[in-house]
């Protein structure tokens, strides 16, 4: 026992000077100076509305649609040179859809039986490129797909655009989804509106960037290993990555939707946490939306709350004091205002000390194939590939060739793994059951320089452990740190539990300030 804590320390100091360096190092190599997106103009502030707000307005002919859609166009397009965050778009038959709404609402065709079924109408929205949109790009980020567009829409796209949604662009992501930063040799580097030297995370990361930025009222993600909660923390915004399976997945990365065993799921991403439980509600659909009680208010002083503080993984850097400090703050506020007579309670989890071997593994168990998908249908091998990037003949990025250079590790145990994550997994039910919440570290540090995560690989745990354990989480920010980055927590209930973890969003949001744009930092 003594020589295990001395290694832990050891392994802490080691970490603590690898961080310094790091930062260090690629703190001059990106320059002293950063920049944040532009400001808004008054006349634009409607951008930075919710999408409810925007919905109720639009329909009570506040505004025009056309209005609204084009000031988040005209703002997609003051920003996207900073931030390199759109694929495809903006599309400018999104201002003839925007049209014709404001037509049938001036003449009296919209009854209010279709405006309750259109709880979005006339909203903008975008997704990732990696989530299909008919007849636009879809190209997972790959040079050998940078032309091909879909034939359809994905499930959660078609259910946006049923309940009015008007999709604007589509955003970009890491090649296959499958890395922490958001890259591609189509278009490059997705850049942190807050501070352009560092990540948006991914592989939602181009919409983590829109939000940020107020160039988009809603985005649509998806989630295998913190793909939406990484984009949501590292941009200070909201998202939901929903209990597995409740969300069809049809059309996301080229699935079917009928995958029997996966830890992908889709959710929403936005600036406000109010727009998640009505997003939530049209991304499920209305029979799902029942059986998870969406539409049922959630009492958030009959719940439970728990915390757990750091999740013992050698191979993670220690989690910033500011992260450590802006959970406490939460812990607090539950603790004194909320339910002051059970309190938060303290508590640790079985295997979270070995959260990146479990998800490495189940990874393994996925239907798709990385390698397959990378090469366009063909495997791509990865020391020919290694060898293609060292003489500079590769068609892919050096992320994509580090995942493929993973393939050839030892690979987890599987008895192992099986009997950690169902031990992971039974306790956590055990512990949180119908009415328990948890409060989680959204990860280690604030947005990072672009390219720390080939050093820091493993900080990304705190996110994939939900992944692993197919329960509901939600990313939520907590302001800003010294250096005007986004903090944040994530909020985590039991399978089936989304509106728990929604409606203690809301009670943060309240009180935390929210999301604050880049812009407002002084």
């Amino acid at each position: 026992m003594a020589r295990s804590r001395v290694m832990v320390r050891l392994f802490a100091i080691f970490h603590l000077l690898i961080d310094k360096i790091l930062t260090v190092i690629l703190k001059r190599f990106w320059g002293p100076s950063k920049q944040r997106c532009p400001a808004l103009q008054r006349k634009r502030m409607i951008v930075t509305y919710s999408a409810v707000e925007l919905a109720r307005m639009i329909r009570q002919r506040e505004v025009s649609c056309y209005e609204v859609v084009s000031a988040f166009i005209d703002r997609l397009n003051e920003v996207n040179p900073l931030i390199n965050a759109v694929l495809d778009g903006p599309f400018v038959d999104a201002l003839d859809e925007a049209r014709r709404i404001d037509e049938q609402l001036q003449q009296g065709l919209i009854g209010e039986t279709e405006l309750a079924a259109k709880p979005f109408l006339g909203v903008p929205f975008t997704t990732k490129d990696s989530t299909a949109v008919k007849d636009r790009l879809h190209t997972l980020g790959i040079l050998a797909r940078r032309t091909v567009r879909s034939n359809n829409d994905a499930e959660c796209v078609r259910l946006m655009k049923e309940a009015g949604g008007i999709i604007i662009a589509t955003t970009s992501i890491p090649e296959i989804n499958r890395w922490q930063e958001t890259r591609n040799n189509i278009i490059g580097q997705t850049n942190n509106p807050y501070d352009n030297r560092r990540t948006v995370g991914g592989s939602s990361g181009g919409e983590g960037a829109l939000l940020a930025a107020c160039a988009t009222a809603i985005g649509l993600g998806t989630d295998i290993g913190g793909s939406i909660r990484m984009p949501a923390f590292y941009c200070g915004i909201y998202g939901h990555k929903p209990t597995t399976g409740v969300v069809n997945t049809r059309g996301c990365s080229l699935r079917t939707g009928r995958e029997p065993s996966t830890m992908v799921v889709a959710g929403p991403m936005t600036r406000y946490a109010t727009d998640l439980l009505p997003a939530m509600k049209v991304l499920v659909g209305p029979q799902t939306a029942a059986a998870l009680r969406l539409n049922e208010p959630t009492d958030i002083r009959k719940l439970r709350y728990f915390f757990i503080d750091e999740s013992g993984d050698i191979k993670c850097s220690a989690v910033q004091p500011q992260l450590k400090q802006a959970m406490s703050r939460v812990v607090q506020h539950f603790a004194t205002n909320v339910v002051p007579e059970t309190g938060v309670r303290r508590v640790k989890l079985i295997g979270t000390d070995h959260t990146t071997n479990m998800w490495r593994y189940w990874m393994t168990q996925e239907p798709a194939n990385f390698a397959t998908l990378l090469g366009n249908g063909k495997p791509v091998k990865p020391l020919v590939e290694l060898l293609k990037k060292l003489t500079g003949r590769s068609d892919f990025t050096m992320a994509s060739v580090y995942s493929l250079m993973d393939t050839l590790l030892p690979q987890e145990r599987e008895d192992v793994m099986r009997e950690l994550t169902r031990r992971c997994d039974q306790e956590l039910t055990e512990l949180l059951g119908d009415d328990g919440v948890l409060f989680y570290h959204s990860t280690t540090h604030t947005a990072p320089y672009h390219y720390a995560a080939f050093i820091n690989v493993y900080n990304f745990s705190y996110w994939c452990l939900f992944n692993v354990l197919h329960v509901p989480a939600t990313q939520v920010p907590l302001g800003l740190d010294a250096d005007g980055l986004p903090l944040g927590i994530q909020v985590v209930a039991s399978r089936n539990r989304d509106r728990h973890c929604l409606a203690v969003a809301e009670e943060i949001e309240r009180v935390f300030n929210g999301h604050i744009p880049p812009f407002l930092v002084e």
